[in-house]
């Protein structure tokens, strides 16, 4: 793509890492108005990566050692510096900790860079979700985005917190023991393995939401197919389940399922998501169950499901948006973005 011509307000993007977060950063950079991807880079040829030369996108090498390997199964651009001397942000999405490896490159080439939740906050030092955040991450060179889970935890309490003030949260987590594309290799059946003691992801969301009192408790479940939270929270003023629900229907990303509609687990979610026609069946809103919600004295219960292969799509989007400071209004970069990936106030 060199010698390209386009818009100079256009914001050149480079993917690094062609995974389940990168082939789907990919597509949604493609379809915003204000940016261009200029290609993606990997270590391997395999479906994956052939996929997207289907989708005319440049291939380019990351690793020097694995360039001829690659060259006999796709064409190949370049390397990663090519790459990077073409782009203004790249989103790095190795797996994690390759990330924090691969950040002295970006330094180099001097390209802004966006990673995922798989790495340390320290590696930016900064955390992102965009409702929540953004500004933050202004103009900043580097910003994370949170993981799957953190970033459902802080739509929704981050809303309620933002509103209403919570004196504390605690919070469990059953999570899908494996990505689907990988479910071959490795997996839990037939029982729950629980985390000792507390897990990563209260911490994760107070680089976030810095003031929050949380902590939370995780379990892996013998399926593939999305997390499940529950949540009971105690706000510094009682709160009725309606006070809830209309908070919550304020804020971006956030959609209310219902038991009564049939919307019964992680299984109807699921089906749900595919009926609404999206590539690969993502959903990038965290659907709460609307009928879940209880108020017992002054606590809340909630209870939501979290798309973990898609609902951190739209916050790199928004993190491109922020570091290079190409907008500098969250709610406009939500809007801007969300309108380009068909987000919903309802599924159905």
């Amino acid at each position: 793509m060199r010698g390209l011509t386009m818009p100079k307000s256009m914001i050149r993007v480079g993917v690094n890492g062609y995974g389940v977060i990168g082939k789907r950063v990919a597509d949604a950079v493609t379809v915003q108005k204000d940016m261009m991807l200029i290609g993606v880079s990997d270590v391997v040829a395999d479906w994956r990566i052939k996929m997207a030369t289907k989708r005319k996108i440049p291939i380019y090498c990351s690793q020097p050692d694995r360039l001829e390997e690659m060259k006999r199964g796709v064409e190949v651009a370049g390397s990663l510096n090519d790459l990077l001397s073409e782009v203004d942000v790249v989103v790095d999405c190795a797996p994690g900790k390759i990330g924090a490896k691969n950040k002295p490159t970006y330094e180099k080439a001097g390209v802004k860079a966006v990673f995922q939740g798989g790495e340390k906050h320290e590696v930016t030092g900064v955390s992102f979700v965009a409702q929540c955040n953004y500004n933050e991450s202004l103009g900043k060179p580097m910003t994370r985005v949170v993981s799957c889970n953190t970033t459902a935890l802080c739509r929704v309490l981050g809303g309620l917190h933002k509103r209403h003030g919570l004196a504390k949260a605690r919070v469990v987590i059953v999570r899908r023991a494996v990505d689907v594309w990988e479910s071959g290799h490795t997996g839990i059946m037939n029982t729950l393995v629980p985390e000792m003691g507390v897990s990563h992801h209260a911490p994760d969301v107070k680089s976030v939401l810095h003031d929050l009192d949380i902590v939370s408790m995780a379990a892996k479940g013998s399926h593939n197919l999305l997390h499940l939270h529950f949540a009971i929270v105690q706000p510094r003023t009682p709160l009725t389940k309606e006070d809830v629900v209309a908070t919550l229907k304020q804020e971006p990303r956030l959609v209310f399922v219902k038991g009564a509609d049939g919307v019964e687990g992680l299984n109807s979610v699921f089906e749900l998501a595919r009926d609404l026609g999206r590539p690969r069946g993502d959903l990038y809103e965290i659907p709460v169950w609307e009928d879940g919600i209880m108020t017992i004295g002054n606590e809340i219960y909630l209870l939501w499901s979290t798309p973990n292969e898609s609902n951190v799509v739209p916050e790199n989007i928004d993190a491109i948006r922020s570091i290079t400071s190409t907008e500098t209004d969250w709610r406009k970069s939500v809007d801007e973005t969300d309108k380009a990936l068909g987000v919903v106030k309802s599924l159905y």
